[in-house]
């Protein structure tokens, strides 16, 4: 990993007052975003640059793409979202929502994922207009990616419409400023088993709903073992293979009561290139041969359904292309890695835009109590973004 360049307290100082802004801003994914984005808008103002604002459908929350150069097609989109993960249940040093200095970190719940990488772009706003650049530099803000990374599409659905169409896209989350080229994708379900309550001692008067529920965890990780002895061909994930989790699992009333409803929530995270629906058909094939007879011999009312949640594309490598290249000198670096984290990435790449994923901290300081990013990692951010502007100008 290179060594961050020397960077002007100046611009060290922006990006923390403006990171201390953006942490200010509860933007846990189920609440809106809208207060956030209105500092973001009267900032842009600030500094004559062009936007457009991209509301949800339920005028929730919004979308920010600004344009530093020339407003036409090319250049790059450096990518942020603008939500974070609930605090709820974790145990803080000191308040989530407000940023905190210590020797060379700074903490705070967004600090690492990822306002950081967000305050930096916005930090860097003035270097590239006074760059005058010959490509464009687009920044693009989204929400949901803690949820759903469907946050991004309309503004994608809008490249070539009535917004350019840009020619690389770098998401910023987490990598240590190394490049990524390729991460999993995941997909979250909801598998709801409708019993038939009876007392616990008649057991054929009934079906048990937290029964036939395990049974079906149980099946799903013993695919995932499956998945592990396979491995990961390319040798370069961590873990070394596609990983199904069931996160959590609720049912029944009472101990002596045959469970009427028993749900429980899972992801399956897959390599590039595995189908994103695979463990879903390995599950629905053992719901149909195996647990629905067993659960309706006696309750022919009894059954099983699941229930798609969230689809993330995963990120495919494509070496070689625009955006590794780029990101690739401008990192310094020679090498790609690859990620197990699901990123909106997948869904640019889906829009035929070459991209990659490149940001400040560790993703193992993501979501965690008293989430932290490095100075030095803020450094190294803005070095890159410098080397950006150099490039497109």
């Amino acid at each position: 990993m290179p060594q961050a360049s020397h960077v002007p307290d100046e611009r060290i100082d922006a990006t923390l007052d403006l990171l201390e802004r953006l942490i200010g801003f509860d933007t846990e994914s189920a609440k809106s975003n809208l207060g956030f984005v209105a500092f973001i808008e009267d900032y842009l103002n600030s500094l004559g640059v062009t936007y457009v604002k991209i509301p949800n459908a339920a005028g929730d929350k919004a979308a920010l793409f600004a344009t530093i150069g020339e407003n036409r097609d090319g250049g790059i989109v450096l990518s942020g979202h603008t939500d974070v993960v609930p605090v709820e249940g974790q145990t803080w040093t000191s308040d989530p929502f407000k940023l905190r200095r210590e020797a060379d970190r700074v903490y705070g719940r967004g600090a690492c994922d990822m306002k950081g990488f967000d305050a930096i772009c916005l930090a860097m706003i003035p270097e590239f207009q006074q760059a005058r650049l010959a490509s464009p530099i687009h920044i693009l803000l989204s929400y949901d990616e803690e949820t759903t990374c469907r946050g991004p599409l309309d503004t994608i659905a809008r490249f070539r419409a009535d917004l350019p169409r840009p020619g690389a896209v770098f998401v910023g989350e987490p990598t240590s400023m190394q490049v990524a080229n390729a991460h999993k994708s995941v997909a979250g379900y909801s598998t709801v088993v409708h019993g038939h309550e009876a007392h616990s001692s008649k057991p054929s008067l009934g079906a048990s709903a937290v029964e036939a529920a395990c049974d079906l965890v149980t099946e799903l990780y013993r695919f995932g073992g499956e998945l592990a002895a396979s491995g990961d061909p390319s040798g370069r994930f961590d873990p070394p293979a596609a990983t199904v989790h069931v996160g959590t699992i609720q049912g029944g009333t009472a101990r002596n009561i045959m469970a009427r409803l028993c749900i429980f929530h899972w992801e399956f995270r897959a390599l590039p290139g595995v189908e994103q629906s695979l463990a879903l058909r390995r599950l629905e094939d053992y719901t149909a041969r195996i647990v629905t007879p067993k659960l309706t011999r006696y309750a022919k009312d009894a059954y099983v359904e699941t229930l798609t949640e969230v689809e993330v594309p995963g990120l495919k490598p494509e070496s070689g292309s625009i955006a590794e290249t780029l990101a690739l000198k401008l990192a310094q670096s020679n090498r790609t890695i690859a990620v197990s984290f699901a990123s909106e990435a997948g869904q640019f790449q889906l829009a035929k835009l070459p991209t990659v994923v490149c940001g400040p901290g560790s993703i193992g300081q993501a979501h965690q109590p008293d989430e932290y990013i490095e100075i030095a990692q803020i450094e190294a951010c803005i070095a890159f973004m410098r080397r950006l502007a150099a490039e497109l100008s």
